[in-house]
């Protein structure tokens, strides 16, 4: 490889290993990219691994709730961010694994940090990990980890924006759509009592309604909605919304004339209904931010936990409401 770029043994090693401390140009470079990729050169992990001191495989478990494309393009905007700062993240579907168990499984791979989205990591599985060699832990949930550092998603805010807005819309009699689907509750049970938080010391009232993803399930709901006596709904997020809102219009029931109906997530779909919809725009942080956080704890492992927290909500009044 050396001799088809024009360069020394010594110049394709700190290019190929990404090497910061040497200066290489980049026409050089690219001479070197060139010809590994023309000899189909792949680099070997482990022994990148046994000279760095450390793997280059940042550990990401696939969430254990189904995720919406808001979530999944936060999720493909990180992967692509760390891969510029030339780690390899690999994610990991441990179906049925739990808290310490999960915690010893991804230890076993080795990874110099992994992202844990949602809950059931406690401080014992933090203290497994990085006795493994993981220089990087990082939370993404409603509460900080012991050891481990944290993004904070606080999902009060969504049902509060939406809460405040409904009641600025004079209704005053709200629905709250919960999903009857196993593990959404991490996120429903804060919406919903961020509804309730909005409309503490006033007269209005909170009505919880459990909801399948299901047009019969919608169906059966829209058909005795009348007999609940709401005057508007927050239906957990805009698909939710959209099912409910479908099945309201087909049962006769004005949107949002009887009855105002919001969402979560301000996706695109949403603002091609008729009426359009409204929804809580939800701030995800940065996939570039929490790279940038990863290398920096891979760098430098030995600092005080970082907590942040990232979460934004804000309203968009469209028509349905």
């Amino acid at each position: 490889m050396a001799r088809l770029a024009g360069v020394s043994r010594a110049t394709v090693s700190y290019v190929l290993n990404n090497t910061s401390a040497v200066r290489i140009s980049e026409p050089t470079r690219r001479r070197v990219q060139e010809a590994a990729k023309e000899l189909g050169y792949v680099p070997h992990a482990a022994a990148r691994s046994l000279r760095a001191g450390h793997s280059r495989m940042v550990l990401m478990p696939a969430p254990n709730v189904p995720v919406g494309p808001l979530y999944s393009q936060f999720l493909n905007e990180l992967q692509w961010a760390l891969s510029r700062l030339d780690y390899t993240v690999v994610q990991y579907g441990g179906v049925g694994l739990h808290g310490d168990e999960a915690a010893r499984a991804w230890a076993e791979l080795r990874p110099v940090a992994v992202l844990v989205p949602g809950g059931g990591l406690g401080p014992e599985g933090v203290h497994i990990l990085k006795r493994s060699g993981a220089r990087a832990v990082v939370t993404l949930g409603p509460e900080r980890v012991e050891g481990a550092h944290a993004l904070l998603l606080d999902h009060h805010g969504v049902g509060h924006s939406a809460g405040v807005h409904l009641l600025a819309q004079g209704r005053r009699r709200v629905g709250v759509v919960i999903p009857q689907k196993p593990g959404l509750e991490f996120f429903a049970a804060p919406r919903l009592e961020g509804v309730r938080r909005a409309v503490e010391d006033t007269d209005a009232t909170v009505t919880e309604l459990p909801l399948a993803y299901e047009e019969e399930a919608a169906a059966r709901l829209a058909a005795r909605w009348r007999s609940l006596a709401l005057d508007a709904v927050f239906a957990y997020n805009d698909e939710y919304a959209m099912l409910l809102m479908r099945a309201l219009q087909d049962e006769g029931v004005g949107v949002p004339e009887e009855t105002a109906v919001v969402g979560a997530d301000d996706l695109m779909l949403g603002r091609l209904l008729r009426p359009r919809l409204s929804t809580v725009h939800i701030e995800l942080p940065s996939g570039q931010d929490l790279a940038e956080l990863v290398d920096r704890v891979v760098r430098d492992p030995g600092g005080v936990p970082e907590v942040h927290e990232v979460l934004g909500a804000r309203i968009v009044h469209r028509e349905s409401s």
